[in-house]
């Protein structure tokens, strides 16, 4: 878990600015509680870390950014509560959220409120599917992200058993969905579909039922705690199937979780930013500030914020309609690169790669 940045106030700010500016507050729906804090707290780095970089060129329209905290814990109702409250505090637009379990429904408030949001990592495709101009991603799809681990899979055990579980959460059902019917398509043998139930401990009659089933790779749609178990007890009950996720395994917790046990476990997520000149900038920023490095939540939800700004700037007014005129009219420069929108609010050009855990860490993955 990476250490917290306290979040600067807006008394607190105003204190600093004094009354001649006024600020445009940010709200960032994401989870700093429940099962994917440490995911959530990437966000909320990201989003710091860019809010502080964007008021010291100046800020937006010559005035101050500040950022407001909303914890959905990655609950549905919890989300509807959040985004509520942005409403109530009149928030100019949105970062988050980021389970699309959540992000869905919240979204459905700020539509109804014209109020902009920009998810960093809900990759569920009913998000921007629903045709609603108030809501941007900047992260890819699963519709996306699932066929390059079922394609993999396919290629790399054709003929061979394959199980596909999900955690029956949007994202995980979503993503498991995807690479079931790339799988399907192309002709691969499904030896097992099944659930498990977010927050579940003991998976001993899945893993029992897999190797019954002689499975020699498992895809998993879901987050990092769940797959941690169940990898741990494959391994503890003599199950050494290959297992694949999406980008939910994108944080050190899994190795924590793990041990030895999560090593060759394969997830897919975006290219890493980390080594382009911008992405080493913000790792040394996080350096600076005490914190791990940080990892594509972290990269994305700063790049989110960026989007908003150029956005805001772009449209010269603090306004959710003409924000969402320019995000889909314009090119924005961020730190995981340049950004276009599709018409659904889509980013026109993710790209998706196979990453690798080994010896506590990941790196990009290249089949053999």
């Amino acid at each position: 878990m990476t250490r917290s940045i306290p979040l600067v106030s807006a008394v607190a700010l105003l204190a600093g600015l004094g009354t001649a500016q006024a600020d445009i507050v940010i709200g960032l729906g994401t989870a700093t509680s429940g099962a994917v804090a440490a995911l959530g707290d990437q966000t909320v780095h990201g989003a710091k870390l860019a809010i502080q970089d964007i008021n010291a060129k100046g800020g937006v329209l010559g005035q101050q950014l500040v950022l407001k905290v909303g914890d959905d814990a990655c609950d549905p109702r919890q989300a509807v509560a959040v985004a509520n409250r942005f409403v109530t505090d009149k928030v100019a637009a949105v970062n988050g959220h980021l389970c699309s379990g959540s992000a869905i429904p919240a979204s459905e408030v700020y539509n109804e409120e014209g109020i902009v949001m920009v998810t960093p990592t809900a990759t569920n495709p009913v998000l921007t599917d629903r045709g609603y101009d108030t809501v941007f991603r900047v992260c890819g799809r699963d519709d996306r992200q699932g066929v390059v681990s079922g394609q993999y899979l396919a290629e790399r055990y054709k003929g061979k058993n394959i199980a596909v579980v999900d955690d029956k959460q949007a994202y995980g059902k979503g993503l498991a969905e995807v690479v079931a019917r790339t799988l399907e398509q192309a002709g691969a043998k499904i030896a097992f579909r099944g659930s498990v139930t977010a927050g579940e401990k003991d998976f001993t009659a899945l893993v029992s039922n897999l190797k019954e089933r002689n499975v020699e790779a498992v895809y998993y749609g879901g987050y990092h705690p769940e797959l941690g178990l169940i990898v741990r007890q494959a391994r503890e009950l003599g199950l050494q199937a290959q297992f694949v996720a999406g980008d939910g395994l994108n944080n050190p917790e899994y190795w924590s979780i793990t041990g030895p046990a999560g090593e060759g476990t394969l997830f897919t997520d975006s290219v890493n930013p980390a080594g382009t000149p911008a992405g080493r900038q913000l790792v040394e920023e996080f350096k600076k500030a005490g914190l791990s490095a940080p990892g594509n939540f972290a990269f994305y939800s700063y790049a989110a914020m960026q989007v908003i700004a150029q956005g805001m700037q772009a449209a010269g007014a603090v306004n959710g309609k003409k924000l969402a005129a320019a995000l889909h009219s314009g090119s924005f420069d961020t730190v995981v690169g340049p950004i276009q929108f599709d018409k659904k609010g889509d980013n026109v050009k993710p790209n998706y790669v196979l990453y690798e855990w080994r010896d506590g860490k990941y790196a990009q993955f290249t089949p053999k």
